[in-house]
């Protein structure tokens, strides 16, 4: 039989866990909404100048199904050396040090009135309204046509009350050009067990 000693430190292990287990839900996470051109989502914010995101399918001939709900969010790159990128504050800090994850479905449109190269995705953390305080993840080159899973892992430096998605160029090509990114499918950001931080992207 367990000795009373070792059943209370398990427990305060347990609860010690629970305390610092954390769970985040983005609201509209999936960007739904009304396909429509340069419409931000309900939930989402603008934190570049220029940014005008895209409720897909519809415009601009971009007519890959969503994959969670009834729609998805298209950014932009543009070739005069803008980009599009939103956020959203989040409904508790994500604490500095610990080891945070969520997934997120990413493709290209092959076609996308003119903006047709493909680009990738950077996301940054700060403590005010579009701050980008610390980039917290930089994706590869996002060139497949079909949703894919990436898992986005990172340690806040400092508490975190805010969130930016951006649409970003391939700088491997050292120029600016006309290019877009689709984002779909947001999970709850939490932090990081043993089985997350051994998971290799899909």
């Amino acid at each position: 039989m367990f000795n009373t000693k070792v059943i209370a430190f398990l427990g305060i292990c347990l609860f010690t866990c629970a305390l610092k287990a954390q769970t985040i839900q983005l609201f509209n996470s999936s960007f739904e909404g009304e396909p429509n051109d340069a419409i931000t989502p309900i939930g989402w914010l603008g934190c570049e100048d220029g940014t005008t995101p895209d409720i897909m399918p519809g415009p601009w001939g971009v007519y890959l199904p969503a994959y969670q709900g009834q729609s998805y969010m298209g950014l932009i790159v543009r070739k005069n050396g803008t980009w599009e990128c939103v956020g959203q504050r989040l409904t508790q800090s994500m604490r500095a040090g610990s080891c945070m994850f969520f997934k997120i479905k990413l493709a290209h449109a092959l076609t996308y009135n003119g903006y047709n190269k493909s680009c990738i995705l950077r996301v940054w953390g700060g403590s005010e309204r579009c701050d980008k305080k610390q980039k917290l993840y930089e994706s590869p080159v996002i060139n497949h046509a079909d949703w894919r899973s990436y898992t986005i892992r990172f340690k806040p430096k400092q508490d975190m009350d805010f969130l930016i998605f951006e649409a970003f160029f391939d700088k491997r090509n050292g120029v600016t050009y006309n290019g877009n990114l689709l984002l779909d499918d947001i999970s709850v950001i939490q932090t990081c067990d043993k089985a997350e931080l051994e998971l290799t992207d899909k």
